[in-house]
């Protein structure tokens, strides 16, 4: 019984955190703010993976989130308010990302990840689309440390990279598919 409530109130809790987060740029931060939170990110992931250094170089784009959590119990919840864009060194827009899903799960984590926009047809599909659901439109590659080690400005050939970063918390399994990335303006 005393279970049945725990698993009860963590629901709860979780649904009303996901609600609350659903006003979009309002939440995020001021526009500095999440630039600077998402340059810092990305510089973070550049002094530890190297191979994404030498991606940026050929991007068209990057997306960074410095921050997203994920949590759940059977149902679960993905959110991330304030990750930026950045084209040519440069803030091009701002984004939040929010996935749910459902199935044999259990914690809480936190993770930062960037997606890295290869040709322009990937780029111009995020900026049209009125939020772009991962796994519909531009294929996206998830480099882990196996596909790093291959990983060269020659051999990326896919439109979208995914590299993530700083994972704190337990979570078991962690993937992008069926995420949500919706353009945000914030204050």
């Amino acid at each position: 019984m005393l279970n049945n409530k725990l698993i009860s109130l963590f629901l709860i809790s979780l649904l009303a955190l996901v609600g609350c987060q659903s006003t979009g740029g309002q939440l995020a931060g001021s526009a500095s703010q999440i630039t600077q939170d998402s340059n810092s990110a990305l510089q973070y992931l550049y002094a530890n993976n190297p191979e994404a250094k030498i991606l940026a170089k050929r991007a068209k784009g990057i997306l960074v989130f410095p921050r997203i959590v994920k949590a759940g119990f059977l149902v679960g919840a993905q959110y991330g308010n304030g990750g930026a864009l950045f084209k040519n060194g440069r803030t091009a827009g701002y984004y939040n990302i929010v996935a749910g899903s459902y199935g044999l799960q259990a914690g809480v984590q936190s993770f930062g990840y960037a997606l890295f926009f290869m040709d322009k047809s990937s780029l111009s599909y995020l900026n049209r689309s009125e939020g772009w659901e991962i796994g519909v439109g531009p294929s996206v590659v998830i480099v882990d440390q196996g596909v790093a080690k291959s990983l060269s400005t020659t051999t990326a050939q896919e439109g979208v990279y995914a590299f993530i970063f700083d994972q704190k918390g337990l979570m078991a399994g962690l993937g992008l598919q069926g995420s949500k990335i919706s353009r945000i303006d914030p204050n």
